[in-house]
């Protein structure tokens, strides 16, 4: 058998076939960014409640000018992380006090809560204040978000 293209009014079997199923395609990529921009359920405490995963960013909890502070906190946080070490339900970064102070780690956890608020956060200041700690932990299936989110292996 010869492996030359058959054709179909001049087009490939391929084009052809991509041609057939592009509406398919578009169809359901259509169906998920609705799905993504379909207004949020609220519960009985007038909180979004996300309708497919209670995993997700509400990048709108942010104005641009928190969220331009936000990833400026976040860079410098990632950059001078000195231990990562994974818990049962989260992780917990360590940092040395001289390269980020206590009070930028809180500032980047109140706006964190405000765009991923199913994260626990908890703070801890030890070894006679020569190790700044935060443990980012949550319910089950949060240590996968917090992986892929952070880049974490």
């Amino acid at each position: 058998m010869s492996r030359r293209k058959e054709r179909f009014f001049g087009m490939s079997k391929r084009t052809v076939a991509a041609a057939a199923l592009a509406p398919f395609f578009m169809a359901n990529t259509a169906a998920n960014l609705a799905a993504q921009d379909s207004p949020a359920k609220t519960n009985k405490e007038g909180l979004s409640v996300a309708a497919q995963s209670k995993f997700y960013c509400n990048i709108k909890a942010l104005t641009p000018a928190e969220r331009a502070r936000h990833k400026e906190l976040s860079d410098k946080l990632m950059g001078a992380r000195n231990e990562t070490i994974e818990t049962s339900n989260g992780y917990e970064f360590q940092f040395s006090p001289r390269n980020v102070s206590l009070a930028e780690i809180a500032e980047w956890a109140v706006a964190e809560s405000k765009c991923c608020p199913f994260f626990d956060f908890h703070f801890d200041l030890e070894r006679e204040g020569t190790l700044v700690c935060l443990r980012l932990t949550g319910s089950e299936g949060a240590k996968a978000f917090m992986r892929a989110e952070f880049g974490l292996r």
